[in-house]
């Protein structure tokens, strides 16, 4: 009866350990030589990228983000931020994206969701290993291009 329990008793270890390896190397940037940790970051800056692509998305970030932005754009040497207007939850398997835009006028909001979501999820994938659990998506505003934006310094002169 002793030699029955130490049998399942030492059973039950290996299976376990069996199933913690298994699980540790699902994952393409887990295994046994190490693991890769990537940053928040990098993510927020794939995800940012990614949405850009699609056609009717004007911009991304809400009011106070695109005005900081712009402020930044105009300052020498300053870089653009690819990550304005995403915020990202990363963790070692999986990760999940938050994204505020500003579509194009006449562009079905529905299908521009949608696009943007194939597009993140399927960039983040190939370029991470990390499974995208899920891409939100909140419009802010609509961009309706009058004209204004094409040369600001022609209609601010009166005079030369």
């Amino acid at each position: 009866m002793s030699e029955k329990q130490s049998t399942v008793t030492t059973s039950a270890p290996a299976t376990a350990t069996t199933t913690d390896l298994e699980r540790r190397t699902s994952s393409a940037l887990v295994s046994e030589q190490g693991r890769t940790a990537i940053a928040d970051t990098v993510v927020s800056k794939i995800a940012g990228l990614a949405a850009r692509e699609i056609s009717g998305v004007h911009d991304l970030g809400g009011g106070t983000a695109r005005a900081v932005g712009a402020i930044r754009e105009r300052i020498p040497g300053s870089r653009t931020n690819h990550s304005q207007g995403v915020a990202v939850e990363v963790g070692e398997r999986q990760t999940a994206v938050d994204l505020d835009v500003v579509a194009e006028y006449g562009v079905a909001i529905a299908d521009l969701a949608a696009a943007i979501r194939r597009n993140v999820i399927s960039s983040v994938e190939r370029m991470t290993g990390l499974e995208v659990t899920e891409v939100n998506i909140t419009v802010h505003d609509v961009f309706v291009d009058d004209g204004s934006e094409a040369d600001p310094e022609a209609s601010s002169s009166r005079v030369e």
